[in-house]
């Protein structure tokens, strides 16, 4: 079973980055110092941590898609960088892995992976406005980032947001991942279960926009429309679904009538509901199928 976790510790590197001046320099220090530690999640993501043409697609471009913070904005990296430290996110976040850790081993679940590289990134807020700041990915085992521009309404919800991406560690330690063949079903059910184990370990209150900013018949409505969707497959597809309209235009999707983070509050009703039913805990849920959640949780049968 993987006990141990290894820290990146971004703040010093953020310190350092910010200290050189050229911006070439720079580039080449977030690529080569700051994602090295990635490199092998990059490697499965297809994303070179180079391009080989200029401009290209690379590490840069990806982070920034992703809600980097600009490694050009001084000022956003320092402001964010200042909140982080005052409110001792990293402790927060050591204390959260080693919670993780030892609540899925007195489970006997295990994540796939010689150790859990843990690091936390400045966020761009203006492009994770709809997620209130933050965000995370814990798609592959062994890595976990959190990218984060601090603020009142994120900063309690550090613990729960690595929680979430925790337990996609320990999904995908057990269930592979196929990109291209990954369907609506299978997704809801990958984030409600992420968002149920962060519910276990820190309750309700903590979960994330992508599931609470959803409002009682916004959300019958999309059980509805995600219903009729569940074999659809495809990840461009499939995150239309999942993300909702809004994030679907911004990256070039095609929008189906939903609201923010409408597959994830979907997700989440899902997992709760199977559990309600048949009295199964998390731990004990995340070892089925998608299929077998989604039947049981009888979300979809009426």
């Amino acid at each position: 079973m993987c006990n141990t976790y290894k820290f990146i510790h971004t703040f010093e590197q953020y310190e350092e980055l910010l200290s050189i001046s050229g911006l070439e320099e720079r580039q080449d220090y977030f690529r080569y110092m700051m994602m090295s530690p990635f490199t092998n999640m990059w490697n499965l993501l297809n994303v070179p941590i180079k391009a080989k043409q200029e401009n290209g697609y690379d590490v840069l471009m990806a982070t920034n898609m992703l809600g980097f913070a600009n490694i050009s904005n001084d000022k956003q990296i320092q402001r964010g960088l200042s909140i982080l430290k005052d409110n001792n996110a990293y402790m927060v976040a050591e204390n959260t892995i080693k919670t993780c850790i030892d609540k899925a081993n007195k489970a006997g679940l295990k994540v796939n992976a010689d150790e859990i590289k843990f690091g936390m990134y400045v966020a761009n807020p203006d492009k994770l406005k709809l997620q209130k700041g933050y965000t995370g990915f814990g798609g592959i085992p062994g890595y976990i980032t959190v990218i984060i521009y601090p603020n009142d309404y994120n900063l309690p919800k550090i613990p729960a947001v690595i929680a979430h991406e925790f337990h996609h560690n320990i999904r995908f330690s057990y269930f592979d991942w196929d990109h291209g063949n990954v369907t609506v079903g299978d997704y809801i059910v990958i984030e409600g279960l992420a968002d149920s184990f962060a519910k276990e370990l820190y309750g309700t209150d903590q979960l994330g926009p992508w599931v609470t900013s959803i409002d009682r018949d916004e959300l019958e409505y999309s059980i509805y429309v995600i219903g009729e969707a569940l074999n659809i497959k495809g990840f461009a597809e499939v995150s239309s679904y999942m993300f909702g309209d809004e994030i679907a235009k911004q990256e070039g999707y095609q929008p189906v009538g939903l609201s923010f983070g409408a597959g994830y509050a979907v997700g989440y009703e899902v997992v709760q509901a199977f559990m309600r039913k048949t009295n199964k805990t998390i731990y004990e849920t995340t070892l089925l199928s998608s299929d077998e959640i989604i039947n049981g949780s009888g979300l979809f049968s009426s």
